[in-house]
């Protein structure tokens, strides 16, 4: 495993190409294009602002930025450096900016959620979609890039109208059997579109292309509901993770729940390998505290870790949520399925420093890790079956079948990982910090073996 020197960054505003040759980062109000390989710069644009988003056409041609404060997108060329487009959504503000799937479209989301505009970088033609809904997930597109689903609000109603994305003509409209419709996804196949209420009520409902109302799937009543919801990359689960700390795992036959994952704080399951993560600090010796050995930021100092494989029964750290306070720290937030749909990952809030991973060929649980800090993100290998995640310190952690290892990131400074991402080869990671960035090579050769 290798690692590059550091770089910087703002706003966690760091991604690569779809095609995974380049990485775009924002700097400010700077956007700095590097090839993925050498990490020489490419291409250096400056916006007329501090970027807040930014994002990659589909084809890696093109590069949005996003400046909310002055409700203004900025398109950069990759190709044709010279050309620009400027988007002014002017008094109406901005809260919002997307590519479509064909990366010739640009949808803002206007301030207030008074309307959608599509803005096309071919014909300059623009269509505006009224009654976008605001919420987490309004907006999503199929995984063919095909079809739009979009939120609706209007007379009191929660409404879903499907568009089709070559042309933007609407091909289905349908009133939604929710209170407070929260957020929808698409299957990965394109054939369902999951909806879901907010969190006062438990609901879950599943629509076929056309609008027909498959199933409807209801846990429990008067608690707090639904907190997230993923497909498998199979389209053959729907997981679901609620507030009542447990994952729900519905079948894509008859939309029944074939399995129930619960969070307990006495683990007892003697399938599962529970890693804990042991922290110690290095003995200093006196010739290397002198002053020409210590520096700022020093790695001298840092504490060094390592997993180890706990005897059952082991208890699992909680924290109690304040009742008093809105958006209870409780219950499955996150949610993660592998390339291969094999395992799940998940997270529990009250649990905050322990990741669990499932096998769903079993529905078993598979491993446990418990770390020293809160988890900050966690994802999957695009590749492989192995998952990456970071506590916002010095290290990386890898988990796969064989095992769990802790990585100490070697950079001056005190480089703290705050979030990551795969390059889509699943070779490397791109790890995020407060203000800097840095890469992480995978030692493939190795894996080989």
């Amino acid at each position: 495993m290798n690692f590059s020197e550091v770089f910087k960054q703002s706003n966690q505003l760091c991604k690569v190409s779809p095609d995974g040759k380049y990485l775009a980062t924002c700097v400010q109000y700077r956007l700095v294009v590097r090839d993925v390989s050498t990490l020489q710069i490419l291409q250096l644009y400056t916006c007329l602002d501090q970027i807040n988003h930014m994002d990659w056409s589909s084809d890696s041609l093109f590069i949005l930025c996003a400046m909310y404060k002055r409700g203004l997108v900025q398109v950069w060329s990759l190709e044709q450096p010279d050309w620009h487009c400027k988007i002014d959504e002017g008094s109406i503000g901005l809260v919002s900016s997307r590519w479509s799937p064909d990366g010739r479209h640009i949808l803002n989301t206007t301030e207030f959620h008074l309307r959608v505009t599509v803005w096309s970088l071919c014909t300059k033609a623009v269509s505006y979609i009224k009654y976008p809904k605001a919420c987490q997930k309004g907006i999503e597109f199929s995984r063919d890039g095909c079809y739009m689903a979009l939120a609706e609000r209007r007379d009191c109603k929660d409404y879903v109208s499907v568009f089709v994305c070559d042309d933007w003509h609407l091909l289905r409209h349908f009133e939604t059997e929710t209170q407070d419709l929260a957020g929808l996804e698409w299957s990965p196949n394109g054939c369902v579109l999951a909806v879901w209420d907010s969190c006062l009520e438990y609901k879950v409902l599943l629509y076929s292309l056309d609008g027909r109302l498959l199933s409807t799937y209801s846990a429990y009543e008067w608690s707090l509901g639904v907190k997230s919801v993923t497909w498998s990359p199979s389209s053959q689960f729907l997981a679901i993770g609620s507030y009542d700390e447990k994952v729900r795992i519905l079948n894509h036959i008859t939309w029944k729940k074939i399995a129930q994952l619960d969070h307990p704080a006495t683990i007892n399951c003697t399938k599962a390998v529970v890693y804990k993560e042991v922290e110690r600090r290095p003995a200093v010796g006196s010739d290397d505290l002198s002053l020409h050995n210590i520096t700022i930021g020093t790695t001298l100092f840092n504490t060094q870790s390592k997993y180890e494989i706990c005897p059952l029964p082991v208890q699992i750290p909680v924290v109690k949520p304040d009742p008093d306070r809105a958006n209870p720290k409780i219950g499955v937030s996150n949610l993660a399925f592998s390339s291969d749909s094999r395992f799940l990952a998940t997270k529990n809030d009250n649990m905050a420093s322990v990741v669990w991973v499932w096998d769903m060929q079993k529905m078993s649980l598979e491993a446990v890790l418990e770390q020293t800090s809160a988890v900050r993100c966690f994802q999957w290998d695009p590749r492989r079956p192995r998952l990456a995640l970071c506590t916002a310190n010095t290290k990386l952690y890898l988990w796969s079948p064989a095992g769990c290892v802790s990585v100490q990131v070697p950079t001056e400074g005190g480089f703290q990982v705050q979030s990551l991402s795969w390059h889509c080869s699943g070779d490397s990671l791109i790890l995020l910090g407060k203000e800097q960035l840095c890469l992480c090579y995978m030692d493939i050769d190795q894996e080989d073996k």
